[in-house]
């Protein structure tokens, strides 16, 4: 609890020092991302947070969501046509993802971080990033399909 609070304020500091004003909503969807594991979408965190703000839109989700990724707080992901889902964890990693329930779960293998320096030497690209998904099944689904 201590390490999410620190992270949130930590989090407020950058959108402050970027001069972005923190409103109630604003606080309201950073915490939420912070707290939860799950790499939202938008209308997730719009249904999470409705009951708390009735007068919050999508669309201020939605913009709220491209201020954060602007300031380097949340990472953008995208996987083929299917809704955008947000990560607030921005420090290297990977993702495995449940492909009956789309459950997406952080994971981290540094021996990976070479694959840049590989890819570079073999190819002579000049290395941005890279990004990695690895899919199957999760536990739950592996009980349910079981019973």
């Amino acid at each position: 609890m201590l390490q999410e609070e620190n992270r949130l304020q930590t989090a407020v500091d950058t959108l402050k020092g970027a001069g972005v004003r923190i409103t109630p909503q604003r606080h309201a969807i950073l915490e939420y991302l912070i707290q939860t594991l799950s790499h939202p979408t938008a209308d997730e965190i719009y249904k999470a947070l409705e009951a708390k703000f009735p007068n919050m839109s999508v669309a201020t989700v939605y913009n709220n969501l491209r201020v954060f990724r602007e300031v380097g707080l949340v990472k953008e992901l995208t996987y083929g046509d299917s809704s955008s889902r947000f990560d607030c964890v921005t420090t290297d990693h990977y993702h495995i993802i449940c492909e009956d329930c789309g459950k997406m779960v952080d994971f981290s293998y540094p021996g990976l971080n070479e694959v840049e320096e590989v890819a570079k030497h073999v190819t002579g690209f000049r290395i941005g990033h890279h990004r990695m998904e690895v899919y199957g099944t999760c536990p739950d689904c592996q009980k349910a399909k079981a019973h």
